[in-house]
């Protein structure tokens, strides 16, 4: 396998230009005429239906490590929410975080912590990772469908239409808010699973790599800062293993079984 973190990798430049794009937008929100508390409101909500609902639950618990099973049109949704989070297409990343599981803290992790927090957190994604070629090894349960393949290539289309809805429902302030401070709220969030719960917190199982417990990642993450648990348990739907240990999607998993929307959901073999 090709070594995702040569010392020689060339600068994403059109990943470098879309997070310099983002970022930029996100300093209008230090403007007053941009302030306002709905607006305030609508990037809070937008960071749970993406980050949350989208991300750590359709993303990563339901689509990369089938930890319980839904009915179809409630996977693409939550697929859809993860999508407008904006953090590449939904086969691109989960066959990246798949990878990472793989190689957790070794050369061919594109994250690889053992390189700094810096590279961990974001370094690594503005350079062109060769592992990227190799997503398709990984994703093959959802690489056929043309679902998830509308969305893996057009996720930034779709946001741009997010931004145009905002924009006639409130004008800038919606847009700054919901859409360029939301972003990078999600962005860095997420972030913090690859470089803070690889550096800081406590360690409950020997997982093989430095993935850690980190309390303060799971309250931004809705769970998933108990990182090290999860890295001991990959299938298990429920990250946070302890009565103290608060995860979010947890229980958010739990209200859809009661619903009878999640099926089959996976446990830790110590609670299995």
């Amino acid at each position: 396998m090709t070594v995702a973190t040569s010392k020689k990798l060339n600068f994403d430049l059109p990943v470098i230009l879309f997070m310099a794009i983002v970022h930029g937008g996100a300093l209008f929100a230090l403007l007053p005429s941009n302030f306002n508390w709905v607006a305030v409101g609508i990037a809070v909500f937008l960071h749970w239906v993406t980050g949350g609902l989208g991300i750590t639950l359709g993303f990563h618990r339901l689509l990369t490590h089938r930890s319980f099973q839904a009915p179809k049109w409630l996977e693409y949704f939550l697929a859809f929410c993860g999508t407008m989070s904006c953090q590449g297409g939904v086969i691109d990343w989960v066959g990246m975080h798949r990878l990472h599981h793989l190689y957790s803290d070794q050369p061919s992790d594109p994250h690889d912590s053992n390189r700094g927090f810096w590279w961990s957190h974001m370094g690594w994604m503005l350079r062109e990772i060769p592992s990227r070629d190799q997503v398709d090894r990984f994703t093959k349960d959802i690489h056929d469908d043309a679902f998830y393949q509308f969305l893996n290539k057009q996720f930034i289309p779709l946001q741009l239409l997010l931004a145009l809805g905002l924009y006639l429902l409130g004008g800038w302030p919606f847009v700054v808010w919901g859409v360029f401070v939301r972003l990078i709220a999600v962005f860095h969030c997420t972030w913090l699973v690859n470089s803070a719960t690889h550096q800081f917190g406590y360690r409950t199982y020997d997982s093989g790599d430095h993935s850690t417990n980190c309390w303060w990642v799971a309250l931004l993450t809705y769970g998933e800062g108990w990182h090290n648990n999860h890295h001991a348990f990959q299938h298990s739907a429920r990250h946070g293993l302890q009565w103290w240990e608060i995860d979010l999607t947890w229980m958010t998993i739990q209200l859809l079984q009661t619903l009878g929307l999640a099926k089959k959901v996976k446990l830790a073999e110590k609670e299995g």
